[in-house]
């Protein structure tokens, strides 16, 4: 999600010992290999979907057990007030790096990310965009996940943040913008001595076939991080037309499976006159490729069960399109 600054810290604090104590008290079971496998990158699921043992994505989310378990750490969440989306604490091993990466994935084209951290050393650094900073135990910072951002444990002790995705709500909003006009007095949240309001977590994260207006959107925030290069316009007009030729079968068939072979088709002829375009040659300012994040952010998520897409369209049609490149 666009930040318009590498990082920001926002003026509400949670109580670190408690936080410390929650994840200390969850069994080493909870703990599982981070997807990437980067070394030394743990995590423990909080919300996923259907509150199962799962790194996906899509789907109705809910909370795991590991949550449940943890009540001071909802507390934290509704206090926010945000819909939440896939949540996890987050382990970095003493001596451990992220290495610098981007998050180009549609998922977090859509989100914020917030991190809290409940266990932190002094030498703890979070880079994002050139800007570096240590987070203490109990802030809660946003960054700018578009840009390069890398983390470094350089102390004797495990890291956990917890890390929290969402596309906002609550007082999310309210608290961007207190911390945008630079408030510095943070709101201290103890934990609770009664119960605590209950949680609110998306259902809808994936289009069953991505609007014509989503894809501009998306197409025009890309292109808003492009490197100038002559190549541009002219990719860009072809993606305007996909759009334009999208739209026209969006508004005769909606998400209809009777649609699904006319947008596998327009899919089909994008992706092969890109192909042909040069426009590997583009790069954005975060120096990933153009094409991979068009990719990433657009023509892979442009429907939300693509294998059902594709195969619905074969048995129609005969042909297949390949949706990963």
């Amino acid at each position: 999600m666009e930040l318009g600054r590498p990082l920001l810290k926002l003026p509400i604090r949670f109580d670190a010992d408690t936080l410390a104590a929650e994840v200390r008290a969850l069994p080493q079971s909870a703990w599982t290999p981070h997807p990437t496998g980067y070394v030394g990158s743990e995590a423990v699921r909080l919300i996923t979907p259907g509150g199962e043992e799962t790194d996906d994505l899509k789907g109705a989310m809910g909370p795991t057990e590991h949550l449940l378990a943890c009540p001071y750490v909802t507390q934290a969440m509704g206090e926010i007030g945000s819909v939440w989306g896939r949540s996890r604490l987050m382990g970095l091993g003493a001596g451990a790096d992220v290495p610098s990466h981007v998050d180009s994935h549609y998922y977090w084209r859509t989100h914020w990310r917030i991190h809290i951290p409940a266990i932190t050393n002094p030498d703890v650094l979070f880079t994002c965009g050139g800007e570096t900073v240590h987070m203490a135990a109990g802030e809660c910072w946003l960054f700018d996940s578009f840009r390069g951002h890398k983390v470094h444990n350089g102390g004797a002790d495990q890291r956990v943040h917890l890390v929290l995705d969402t596309v906002g709500g609550g007082r999310l909003r309210e608290l961007i913008d207190a911390g945008r006009r630079g408030v510095s007095k943070a709101e201290f949240v103890p934990p609770a001595t009664a119960a605590t309001r209950p949680l609110s977590y998306e259902r809808i994260n994936s289009p069953t076939v991505m609007s014509p207006w989503e894809i501009r959107a998306h197409v025009a925030y890309i292109a808003e991080h492009a490197v100038p290069h002559p190549l541009l316009a002219p990719v860009l007009k072809r993606l305007d037309d996909f759009a334009s030729d999208w739209a026209a079968a969006w508004v005769e068939h909606e998400a209809g499976e009777d649609g699904w072979p006319e947008y596998l088709r327009l899919l089909d002829d994008l992706k092969a006159d890109l192909s042909r375009s040069g426009g590997a040659a583009i790069q954005l300012r975060n120096s990933l490729r153009f094409l991979l994040v068009l990719d990433h952010m657009v023509l892979l998520h442009l429907f939300a069960d693509p294998d059902a897409v594709t195969a619905k369209a074969a048995a129609v049609t005969g042909s297949r399109v390949k949706l990963a490149s």
